[in-house]
């Protein structure tokens, strides 16, 4: 899935937004995936999305889903 939205924008940036937003336990509650669940980071979890392209679309879905309130 492409996302025009996010050009320019990098995936550790989109991540730390959304972990700053929800906190690990929110993202875990809404995306199912092991690296928000055990032992968090945004090295880890970078590292995990970047190779694995439908947990990467989720995260990207979330965040262009998300209101931020700034």
């Amino acid at each position: 899935m492409s996302f025009q939205a996010l050009h320019g924008i990098t995936l550790e940036s989109v991540l730390t937004r959304l972990v700053s937003h929800y906190g690990w336990g929110g993202l875990a509650s809404r995306i199912d995936i092991n690296c928000f669940i055990k032992e968090p980071s945004i090295k880890s979890s970078l590292k995990f999305l970047r190779r694995t392209p439908w947990a990467r679309d989720q995260v990207e879905r979330l965040y262009l889903e998300t209101k931020f309130h700034d």
